[in-house]
């Protein structure tokens, strides 16, 4: 997949051609993303995404706080990649865009730079200036450049529509099941390891203390979860507290600390990534740290009976 940002330049067989913010890059990402490869396989030409840094609502809305973000641009480039994405241009997001009709946006970008043969939308897509840049008024816009124009049905699973929305919305309450549902694969974090107390040594449960790479990552609720860590090459099983560790700290700061099973390496400074599995429960305040280790237990015990089993929730 090549990657480009901006469209100067550029260079593209017969580009069939979608847009969207691709946060998440969830189930009905990719259904629009198959349907796309499809057809420029069909057109004998290129499948092209464009996407936008940074999130379009933080220049629309500058005084309110930055949106989190489900996919960071690495996160998204590498998995766009691996869906066998030909082209992928990364647009930066300004106010000067933003102010473009859907219209201008279409004969400026899409016909003037990239002459686009075809463009594949989702089932509630909308761009441009207003979002008045829906279906019907793309429709007019094929007919007057000539570009074939295709419109996605809507994803369901489990008899819900699949959005970015739901899975914001069920990663705050810490539903890994559904947000590994709706992602047709493992939420993830990736972070640094960072200087920690050490309670957790002392405890018989090391854990190494995370620094997430991007501030604006959306991390699940606070809570203790079934996690599979990356470290280098190799793929190791723990568990991972997200929390301000009420037991033993009072400073109100929250952490991610994770602990993985039969390892003994240091590897602090190391660039981990943390897939999710399942949430084993929320984060609670014990009356002392032989309370808290006998939880810790009883956590590993269950951790490790969902890993075998396959399980998550």
């Amino acid at each position: 997949m090549k990657v480009h940002y901006g469209v100067e330049n550029i260079e593209i067989n017969r580009p069939v051609l979608t847009i969207g913010s691709f946060d998440g890059v969830h189930l009905g990402h990719l259904s629009v993303i198959e349907h796309l490869k499809e057809k420029a396989r069909q057109m004998g030409g290129e499948s092209v995404i464009i996407s936008f840094e940074p999130h379009p609502r933080e220049v629309l809305y500058p005084m309110e706080k930055k949106p989190g973000i489900l996919t960071t641009l690495p996160e998204k480039i590498s998995i766009l990649e691996r869906c066998g994405i030909d082209h992928l241009i990364i647009l930066e997001f300004t106010r000067e865009l933003s102010e473009l009709s859907y219209a201008e946006f279409v004969e400026l970008i899409l016909i003037g730079r990239i002459g686009i043969k075809a463009l594949v939308v989702g089932y509630d897509h909308r761009f441009g200036k207003d979002r008045t840049g829906n279906f019907e008024n793309l429709q007019q816009l094929s007919r007057k450049y000539h570009f074939l124009l295709e419109q996605e049905k809507v994803f369901v699973t489990e008899h819900v529509n699949v959005s970015s929305t739901k899975i914001r919305n069920a990663l705050a309450i810490g539903d890994i099941r559904q947000v590994n549902l709706f992602l047709g694969y493992p939420y993830s974090v990736t972070g640094e390891v960072i200087e920690g107390h050490r309670l957790g040594r002392k405890l018989g449960f090391p854990t190494a203390n995370l620094q997430v790479d991007n501030e604006r990552k959306l991390l699940p609720a606070n809570g203790v979860y079934v996690v599979r860590v990356k470290v280098g090459e190799e793929v190791y099983s723990g568990m991972l507290n997200i929390g301000i560790r009420p037991t033993v700290s009072n400073d109100g700061r929250t952490s991610l600390e994770v602990h993985l099973f039969d390892f003994a390496r240091d590897i602090y400074r190391q660039v981990l990534t943390v897939d999710f599995v399942a949430r084993l429960r929320g984060e609670q305040k014990f009356d002392g740290v032989d309370e808290l280790k006998e939880q810790l237990e009883r956590d590993k015990k269950e951790a490790v009976r969902l890993l075998q089993e396959g399980h998550s929730r």
